[in-house]
């Protein structure tokens, strides 16, 4: 044995001292566990298992068991499942089964975009799966760090999506097809991550039809909604977009390396399921867009409208005053000759003369008249 494989061995066979957490399903039944909570192992393992000939011969909880079994095994796969592994775990597993070391940091250290990587006979897939939550009415998204090998698939998860427990049992289900080795699970794995998109696609189709009515409604909070939307829709994007090279990478190696005709098959059938995810992915940003520049047309519109009416107002408000004004002072015309008349100083003559009194009323009466023909000549009254 190889002091590489000795030094895997090593590391695994003492006790986990991490603390125990729970982790998500990879590949027990449903009855067992959920894909969200299973009993905690201390460990990342999600699940380890032997294949022969597209069948389960042996379950092992820890990777040294496996890495041991697989070296006696003749013409066995393995399928390993990890979920957030630490350092010494995934290093183990890198030396086993002889991991670039690039791929190795990029698994561990994940936020990674997805691509398609070969390094020997060794492919690197990173994929970002997706799942929506109706109570939130949010997207979230996961990450899958995938090694496929000659003779083993290993499974990173970063976040809850996707169920690999469901992928792992439907291969299980169907032997003809999980005999043709690593290629077909990687098969499996894509269909699974393109399939969970489509309730995406479904819920974010939802949420721009709830926006186009919030709009037209006149919402005030549907602006910052269409913001957290287009977000999601961004990253869902950077998601999918990627895909179609990733497929493409992959039917050039199918063709290279002489894969089996059938797996060509499956592989187109999930390259048209992710050219239209992508398609509808595009749509609804194009959508939000048009949306985004309905809205701010519709908020500039009741601008100008209260604009408008504060405009109105304000003119009513100066006829009013005008008439107040001018009202104002052709009361103060008579107001004004009666308190000169009545301050009676000693030597004001008109107190003494007999027409003074109605000089007084007649001069009240002309300057009032004065005053209102010049005030309705300005359209003031």
């Amino acid at each position: 044995m190889s002091e590489r494989r000795l030094r895997a061995l090593r590391a695994f066979s003492k006790p986990n001292k991490r603390p125990a957490q729970p982790v998500p399903s990879d590949g027990e039944p449903a009855s067992a566990v959920s894909p969200e909570s299973e009993p905690s192992r201390g460990s990342s393992v999600i699940t380890a298992a032997i294949y022969h000939d597209g069948v389960r011969t042996s379950t092992h909880d820890s990777l040294a068991e496996t890495f041991a079994t697989l070296r006696e095994a003749d013409g066995g796969m393995a399928w390993i499942g990890l979920h957030r592994p630490t350092e010494a775990e995934l290093q183990s597993v890198a030396e086993e089964f002889d991991l670039h070391p690039l791929a190795v940091e990029d698994a561990l250290e994940a936020h990674q975009r997805p691509k398609l990587e070969r390094y020997g006979d060794t492919l690197f897939v990173v994929l970002r799966a997706a799942r929506y939550l109706d109570a939130a009415e949010e997207v979230d998204f996961g990450e899958l760090h995938v090694f496929v090998g000659p003779d083993f698939v290993i499974t990173v998860r970063h976040g809850a999506a996707p169920d690999l427990a469901a992928v792992r049992r439907r291969m299980e289900n169907i032997p003809d097809l999980l005999k043709r080795g690593p290629e077909a699970v990687l098969y499996a794995i894509l269909d699974a991550v393109v399939d969970g998109y489509a309730p995406v696609v479904a819920g974010v189709e939802n949420d721009v039809d709830e926006i186009e009515t919030e709009v037209f409604r006149g919402d005030p909070k549907v602006s910052r909604r269409i913001y957290e939307l287009s977000r999601e829709v961004v990253e869902f994007q950077r998601a999918t977009r990627p895909l179609a090279r990733i497929l493409e990478g992959l039917s050039a190696g199918f063709e290279k390396y002489g894969i089996d005709e059938e797996l060509r098959r499956y592989l187109r059938d999930v390259a048209d399921h992710a050219t239209h995810v992508t398609e509808r992915v595009d749509g609804f940003r194009l959508a939000l867009q048009d949306i985004l520049a309905v809205n701010a047309t519709l908020v500039t519109q009741q601008q100008n409208e209260e604009m408008k009416q504060l405009a109105h107002a304000g003119h009513a408000q100066n006829e009013e005053i005008k008439k107040i004004s001018a009202w104002a002072a052709i009361l103060f015309a008579p107001t004004l000759v009666g308190t000169i008349y009545g301050m009676n100083f000693d030597h004001m003559p008109e107190l003494g003369w007999v027409f003074g009194y109605p000089f007084a009323l007649l001069l009240m009466a002309v300057v009032c008249l004065g005053l209102f023909l010049v005030f309705k000549r300005r359209d003031w009254l």
